[in-house]
């Protein structure tokens, strides 16, 4: 267990006494999909085949890649987004601004391929949100990002692969 680990289980132990005012006080802590998309449904092990270590790890056990550690952070071309497990699209180029905070961020997704769900993590309300298709953790949104939305979708670039303008997507995976 690593360090972030431990802290984050300690802090989620000592939130326990508070978690029925904070699902009060939110309305929910279940999954919130805003998506038509259809789940795909693979057991862990097999996403673990299919990704690198890194992607796998943030998106199927929840981890967080090392701020201004992404390639996609330079990515300035015209192009989609998608998730870098099933390849479902989930930003396009045109909603990519650079937040300054290390990750690649976006204005707001595709609408439909994402799913989102309240965190406590870190002792306070945030909320996650997850490739609707597949369910690998993205990242999270806050409300500190540019007009006309004001949200900033803050994503682990590791959970996404770039295809270019012009370039084909690859297919689903199933």
């Amino acid at each position: 267990m690593n360090r972030r680990t431990l802290l984050q289980s300690l802090g989620a132990l000592a939130a326990l006494p508070l978690l029925p005012k904070l699902v009060a006080a939110s309305g929910t802590v279940a999954a919130n999909p805003i998506s038509a998309v259809a789940p795909l449904k693979k057991a862990p092990a097999e996403w673990q085949k299919l990704l690198s270590p890194a992607s796998f790890n943030v998106m199927f056990q929840e981890g967080t890649e090392r701020p201004f550690s992404s390639p996609l952070l330079d990515e300035h071309r015209a192009g989609t987004f998608i998730c870098a497990a099933c390849f479902l699209p989930l930003f396009s180029s045109a909603n990519k601004f650079e937040s300054g905070t290390g990750w690649p961020s976006f204005t707001q997704p595709i609408e439909g391929h994402i799913g989102k769900k309240d965190d406590y993590k870190l002792l306070m309300l945030r909320t996650e949100y997850h490739c609707a298709r597949c369910g690998g953790h993205q990242g999270h949104v806050f409300d500190d990002g540019p007009a006309p939305r004001g949200e900033r979708w803050c994503n682990n670039g590791v959970a996404l692969n770039f295809v270019a303008q012009g370039k084909t997507l690859p297919a689903l995976r199933s």
